[in-house]
């Protein structure tokens, strides 16, 4: 089988070692010209997603570019604590959620799909017009003669243009990001402890990193999309000048090093063909911190499929069906969790009251079904 990848991210590179396992023929197609490059923050790996890499055999590579974090603690704005609970996983499983850099999880995942034969062709952009309409792009052609293409593509894909060219676009969704670094701070709190505190203007989230750097990330609430997130750390520290902790960071030599604007994403009516199939945030942005371990998920799900299936176009249908309702669900609870960041002063003093009576109760419950998710075994 002869598979072209567009995009060569997290979805992509991961979907590159899948299906390689399964012994495609696979070229991925990534727009950007650096092979991996420092392009957006720090993620968490929850163990679902700590899964799917066992699974595709990097596993340990991965853990080794980041580090592991045991707990998440949730805080009001005035610093008093709503939830003490763990981090990406059931109280009781042994694998720990582990953070990185998001550079750093793309060009581990590259390096296994190339050591297995995968080709990874930089700077091709797939344009959609298809071979023999002027396109020229490699891309183009590639995917035109390919038995299987897989839309890794992100959340402006062009794979789900040509499959849904009436399909749904990506709005807005009432919060844009910037994160960076900051100098040692002791007020951070410990080491291996995920801190998400809820300000007046949004949500600021903390940790403290290994060589004593904290790692953190700002979402700001606003109805109205900026035109560009030009805020510097001086503006963004008033922003959150009512939070004492979010303060302290962003005053210890905090740097900005990423910045981004947060989207929504209808459910798409056409996520695979027969031929062609979206993985990733091309198929469902989940939010959450979800976006890498589910991208991870469909990677393994999507080469299991076609390995027990001969039929190409019955595993891919049966590989959506199979995704449909758990993307779904992690959909519905990333607008809660999104709720939460942008709730008005009402309901947010509803949160803090109600939170630490109920968060760590309810918290097994809900994310049972998340984190108790087994991928499956690939071909090694």
């Amino acid at each position: 089988m002869r598979a072209v990848v567009i995009g060569a991210g997290v979805a992509g590179a991961a979907s590159a070692i899948a299906l390689r396992r399964i012994g495609a023929e696979v070229t991925a197609y990534e727009a950007y010209p650096d092979p991996a490059g420092k392009v957006g923050a720090f993620l968490g790996l929850a163990v679902n997603g700590l899964r799917a890499l066992e699974s595709l055999g990097c596993l340990e590579a991965v853990r080794a570019a980041g580090f592991e974090v045991d707990r998440q603690l949730m805080w009001s704005g005035r610093g008093r604590r709503l939830a003490d609970v763990p981090r990406g996983r059931a109280a009781d499983d042994p694998l720990r959620s582990v953070t990185l850099m998001r550079a750093d999880l793309v060009a581990a995942l590259r390096a296994e799909a190339v050591r297995l034969g995968a080709r990874i062709v930089v700077g091709e952009r797939l344009t959609g017009a298809g071979a023999g309409e002027g396109a020229g792009a490699a891309a183009d052609e590639a995917a035109a003669r390919a038995d299987l293409v897989v839309g890794a593509d992100g959340l402006r894909s062009t794979v789900r243009r040509m499959l849904a060219p009436d399909g749904p676009e990506p709005a807005y969704a009432g919060l844009y990001g910037l994160a960076g670094t900051a100098s040692h701070v002791p007020e951070a709190g410990p080491g291996r402890t995920f801190n998400m505190t809820f300000g007046r203007r949004g949500a600021f989230a903390h940790l403290p990193a290994p060589d004593g750097t904290v790692w953190w990330s700002a979402q700001i609430a606003d109805p109205v999309a900026p035109a560009a997130i030009g805020l510097g750390v001086e503006e963004l520290a008033d922003l959150f000048a009512a939070e004492q902790v979010p303060r302290r960071i962003l005053g210890a030599g905090a740097r900005i090093e990423a910045t981004t604007l947060f989207h929504t994403l209808p459910p798409v009516p056409r996520r695979q063909d027969g031929r062609c199939v979206l993985v990733g945030d091309a198929a469902h942005p989940v939010g959450a911190g979800q976006g890498a371990s589910m991208a991870l998920e469909d990677a393994v799900a999507l080469a299991r499929a076609l390995h027990a299936e001969p039929d190409r176009a019955a595993a891919l249908a049966a590989f959506d069906r199979g995704r449909a309702d758990r993307a779904g669900r992690l959909a519905r609870s990333a607008a809660a969790n999104r709720g939460a960041k942008t709730a008005g002063p009402l309901a947010a003093r509803v949160r803090d009251a109600v939170m630490p009576l109920v968060f760590a109760r309810t918290y097994a419950r809900t994310t049972d079904w998340l984190y108790d998710y087994r991928p499956g075994a690939l071909p090694q």
